[in-house]
């Protein structure tokens, strides 16, 4: 076994080919030149820059992948010599032949449904609220993760307002006063958006004004969380919430 080669499997690597080639010419002129080695499952090339030049085939058996490796490691194939190794992973083709195929979502899929820490995890939480609050697309745009404070000169400009805006308090309070909200929020989309952080209580919107609200928490600390998580973030592309504590 020469330096730097997998342990045989039914699969192999191919690279240094020629990235002139065309996607489904690369795939018949493979599969032309390796199907005379025994029986193959199915051929892998991608068309992104990055998978140029490399392919994978998948063969049925490992004989037959070692009998293709010794015999056409080399081989001129476009002008240019291929470069064959197994490959590292055994393919999908072969783990479905074997009965070892195991779907590749399925630990992704854990992972979606792991409980947030107790800061709350602000990107799970509208994945899972920008759906039943129907937003526009973009608003995960401009997010801020729990526990990251988002520098003052980074913070985009707040729009003029045809009133004042009411100011809040930096001294910490269960309950937090939010403004430059867009003009379809609602309650629900709020209630959405803050019940995912610990001690969720209930949003009030205020009468007449569609661009200020107040969420309330048990706590100071729990409302101090869903602050720094939140604070900043863009309902829309052109409105940041601006999050403070409101006055005592």
């Amino acid at each position: 076994m020469g330096r730097g080669m997998y342990p045989p499997q039914p699969t192999i690597y191919v690279n240094n080919l020629n990235d002139k080639v065309k996607k489904e010419e690369l795939k018949k002129s493979l599969y032309a030149i390796f199907s005379q080695f025994g029986e193959i499952l199915e051929i892998v090339a991608a068309k992104n820059l990055r998978a140029r030049g490399q392919a994978f085939v998948v063969f049925k058996d490992i004989n037959s992948a070692s009998n293709a490796l010794r015999s056409m490691q080399g081989f001129p194939f476009y002008e240019k010599p291929m470069r064959i190794n197994y490959a590292k992973k055994k393919s999908d083709a072969v783990a479905k032949l074997d009965g070892s195929y195991v779907a590749k979502d399925k630990k992704s899929t854990k992972e979606k449904r792991k409980a947030p820490d107790q800061g709350g995890d602000a990107k799970r939480v509208m994945e899972k609220a920008m759906p039943m609050m129907g937003m526009m697309q973009g608003m995960m745009q401009g997010m801020i993760p729990p526990g990251m404070q988002p520098p003052v000169n980074n913070a985009p400009p707040m729009p003029p307002r045809p009133t004042p805006p009411q100011t809040g308090s930096e001294i910490p309070h269960k309950i937090l006063f939010l403004q430059n909200l867009p003009p379809e929020t609602t309650e629900m989309m709020l209630t959405m958006l803050f019940e995912q952080f610990p001690g969720f209580k209930e949003t009030r919107l205020v009468p007449g004004r569609h661009d200020i609200a107040f969420v309330e928490f048990e706590v100071d600390q729990q409302a101090s969380q869903a602050k720094q998580a939140l604070n900043q973030f863009k309902i829309t592309p052109k409105n940041a919430m601006s999050i403070s504590f409101a006055n005592k």
